[in-house]
């Protein structure tokens, strides 16, 4: 595979003007493919076989209107005062101008629903006052009948012909009448408390200052389309109403992919940080570029599906934010071994093609790795996670590509101007000693001779001067800072994550004030009715479904929403006392499923829970479920390649415990800023919430994926200096001097660019953002830099032990191309293959 990148990366150095061209036209195409066949990003996330989706699909067969996309406006005064008839009926024609709109079926006034509540109460007040007079009526009526009895009694024989009889028919007339209003009665009565289970469901505030109108389009949820919410959001803004401020909901608004003033900010703090690095802006710029390229390509690849396959905002995010990372790293890591050749006197073309067939190849290896564990997130089962992990995986993929293609090319075209002016003139001073130069440079690097490796072993670093007292403090510190990771909640996030200067926000928080915060996390209940005699016997039976599901702890109001035809299907609404992502709410929905066996046998009724708030409450206990059996696969998966690579077994053991520390340690940070609201003002957290539940399973793929990129940077090293006959000990110094400078630059990059999404606009992208960059700094700097190089530097010669059976039948995976770099240096007339490296060793002195 070395060698055929090699030739690759001639190739594109000898024809850069086509290479650069070819991918011009790629990102060309990308972006057609998507203003021709993309469609718009989805908002919310689904997963088929849960048991709330279950509903909803029944739900959907039995009564497709309930599917139909609703949103919510929030009209508030301004300063907070009741609202006047004239703003009331500003309001009103603002909906009827939204309701005219395309796509929009309806809409629900909030003065008009409260009319109507009202109307019913008075109906039944006066209805109730009827049934009383009545009553009186029918009590006067019998005491009549009681009395003529009497008479009639009294009088025996002398009583009246047919007096008896016709007695009797009064009474017959008189039981009627009071069966009737006996029926009236508990028709009233069921009306009323209906009318009491939803007494806290309003549409307009107790203090008549804030009303919530609802949008009703005629597509369902998911087919709403930004244009139709727009539409309705512009009729409304078109018909402003003076001192009433308008919001609307989430699912009114729609949601957009781009770059943040944060992100801008990563990019150009990459951008020195290369700078610095590098020295010169021509060099700089050449990963920058690379990863702009191959971001571009990707995500317009990715969104050109958008149109065929639901895709969330969030899907995307995740592919800009590993587009960008990982292209500026590859590319990085391929220009600075091209540099560092360039300095050693190899030529500009030779050394191109020579660090793409090491570098390059190391690069294809750790690509592949973070491809694999984005991939595998397709085994959890779960629909929306797989697709943003295969999108993740196709932008990685092309990160890759360009890597290996885009950059040759520009490197060549770049010449010797990659490095400073300084380097460039004592590099053509010197270039008489180019040879010896790089001799000197294959010798070291790849440890050609023993001797020549002993010669040049450098001293004790950092993490191997006093390993044993800096893994103690560093496990220790990092379990420390994973104690807040045993708290976490998982849910999706809400309006109140929204920015505070958001519409989502203020009509999340208008209506939390306004009407109680568990408004927002309205639980929907679908009731399967057996057949009834009349509308009374159905008032009465959904009266007793309404006060059953008010007997279950934190439901503060019940009310039916809506039925089929046939009256078979009626859905409740149910309020519960906090919002949407409270841990009450979550014990709400258990408790309503587990009250449907109990309803089923006293009321013949069996219930379904369904609605947003239950679906995504569905949603986070599936990932939770499945977030162990990923991270089991996981570690595998790095203890399995890294044997490959290492061609140890202590190596891999090493590496994997410390990505678990690395996303243990992760969890916990995490944990402590957006669940505990720690340092929350740094980051723009106004109100904690549990953690985004797709979250941890996303951490775990990617930090994987990244972990084993620096492990493979700093531990090849280490491992081919071991091999060519560098003691144990010192060979973990000589790999870490070596590759310390680029994983540190690597890192920081990552942390930048990932930084940046802290700061975006999405909800989503910013925790994600800080998980990566927690994630990177924790790994690249503490377990990669420091524990990794102690524990191995304590191992000494046993970091390199490997069965001979193993050992045997394992293929040799050269990944960072060290026959090559080899052959290289013994040029045409070399004899012979070199040797092929075992992972048995001489043991030698520690040094």
């Amino acid at each position: 595979m070395a060698t055929l990148l090699q030739r690759l990366g001639l190739a594109a150095a000898r024809r850069a003007w086509v290479v650069i061209a070819i991918w011009v036209v790629v990102l060309a195409g990308a972006g057609g493919a998507f203003a021709v066949a993309g469609g718009s990003l989805a908002s919310t996330f689904a997963i088929s076989g849960t048991p709330a989706q279950n509903v909803a699909d029944q739900l959907q067969a039995s009564l497709p209107a309930a599917d139909s996309g609703t949103g919510q406006v929030v009209f508030s005064t301004s300063d907070g005062s009741a609202f006047t008839a004239d703003q009331q009926a500003g309001i009103t024609a603002a909906l009827t101008a939204a309701g005219g709109t395309q796509g929009v079926s309806s809409t629900i006034n909030p003065f008009q629903t409260e009319a109507e509540r009202a109307a019913q109460q008075t109906q039944l007040a006066d209805a109730a006052a009827q049934l009383s007079a009545g009553q009186a009526q029918l009590d006067q009526g019998q005491a009549q009948l009681d009395a003529a009895r009497a008479q009639l009694a009294a009088a025996g024989a002398n009583a009246p012909a047919g007096a008896a009889d016709q007695l009797a028919q009064q009474q017959a007339t008189l039981d009627t009448a009071k069966t009737e209003l006996a029926t009236n009665q508990a028709k009233a009565d069921a009306g009323q408390r209906l009318l009491d289970a939803a007494a806290k469901i309003q549409t307009v505030s107790s203090d008549n200052a804030t009303a919530v109108a609802t949008i009703v389009f005629d597509k369902p949820t998911a087919d709403v389309t930004p244009e139709d919410k727009q539409g309705a959001i512009d009729a409304i803004d078109a018909n402003p109403v003076l001192g009433v401020d308008a919001n609307f909901s989430a699912s009114m608004t729609s949601v957009t992919v781009g770059v943040s003033a944060g992100e801008i900010v990563g990019i150009l703090i990459a951008a020195i940080v290369l700078f610095i690095m590098l020295g010169t802006l021509i060099a700089a710029g050449l990963p920058l570029l690379s990863s702009f390229i191959g971001v571009g390509v990707g995500a317009l690849g990715v969104l050109a599906f958008s149109g065929v396959v639901s895709m969330s905002s969030a899907t995307v995010t995740l592919g800009l934010m590993l587009g960008l990372a990982v292209g500026i790293d590859y590319s990085l890591f391929i220009l600075n071994r091209h540099r560092r050749q360039l300095r050693e006197g190899v030529p500009a073309r030779e050394s191109i093609g020579l660090a793409n067939g090491t570098s390059g190849n190391a690069v294809m290896f750790a690509g592949i790795t973070v491809i694999i564990a984005l991939v595998a997130l397709n085994v959890t089962g779960i629909g929306f996670l797989g697709l943003m992990g295969t999108a993740g995986a196709v932008v990685v993929a092309v990160a890759v590509l360009v890597a290996l293609t885009l950059t040759p090319a520009m490197m060549s075209l770049a010449g010797l101007r990659v490095l400073p002016k300084k380097e460039r003139a004592a590099l053509g001073a010197q270039k008489h000693a180019a040879a010896a130069h790089r001799g000197e440079h294959v010798a070291v690097h790849a440890g050609q001779s023993a001797h020549s490796a002993k010669r040049s072993a450098p001293g004790s670093t950092l993490a191997t001067r006093h390993p044993i007292l800096l893994l103690a403090a560093g496990i220790i510190a990092l379990l420390i800072v994973t104690i807040p990771a045993l708290s976490m909640r998982l849910a999706l996030p809400d309006g109140k994550s929204q920015p505070t200067e958001s519409t989502e926000y203020k009509a999340y928080t208008a209506i939390d004030n306004a009407f109680g915060a568990g408004v927002n996390g309205a639980i929907i209940v679908v009731a399967n009715l057996p057949t009834v005699a009349d509308d009374a016997a159905l008032t009465s039976l959904e009266a007793d479904v309404a006060d059953r599901l008010l007997t279950v702890d934190n439901v503060v109001a019940a009310a039916p929403a809506g039925a089929s035809t046939d009256s078979r299907t009626v859905i409740f609404q149910v309020i519960p006392s906090e919002g949407p992502s409270a841990a009450s709410t979550e014990q709400v929905v258990k408790d309503l499923r587990n009250l449907s066996a109990s309803v089923d046998s006293s009321l013949g009724v069996t219930l379904g829970v369904t609605g947003l708030t239950a679906i995504n409450i569905d949603i986070s206990a599936k990932l939770a479920d499945a977030l162990p059996i990923y991270l089991v696969i996981v570690l595998g998966l790095s203890i399995l390649i890294m044997i490959l690579v290492f061609r140890s077994i202590a190596v891999p053991f090493i590496a994997t415990a410390g990505f678990l520390l690395t996303v243990l340690a992760t969890f916990g940070a995490v944990t402590a800023v957006y669940q505990w609201g720690w340092l929350g003002f740094l980051f723009g957290i106004h109100d904690p919430a549990p953690i985004l539940s797709f979250l941890p399973i996303l951490l775990i793929g990617i930090i994987f994926g990244l972990a084993m990129d620096y492990q493979l940077f700093l531990t090849s090293g280490m491992r081919e200096a071991h091999v060519h006959g560098m003691a144990a000990r010192s060979a973990v110094n000589a790999g870490l001097r070596s590759a310390r400078p680029v994983v540190i630059a690597a890192g920081i990059i990552m942390i930048s660019v990932f930084g940046g999404f802290v700061f975006g606009d999405l909800v989503e992208a910013r925790v994600i953002g800080f998980g990566l960059a927690i994630g990177v700094l924790v790994d690249a700097f503490i377990v990669r830099l420091l524990l990794v190089p102690a524990a191995m530097h304590l191992l000494g010669e046993a970091a390199w032990w490997m069965p001979r059976w193993l050992d045997r039948i394992m293929p040799d995976v050269d990944v960072e191309g060290a026959k090559l770099e080899r052959a290289a240096a013994a040029g045409p007339a070399a004899a012979g293959p070199p040797p092929r490296p075992s992972g048995r060793r001489v043991r030698r002195p520690a040094s």
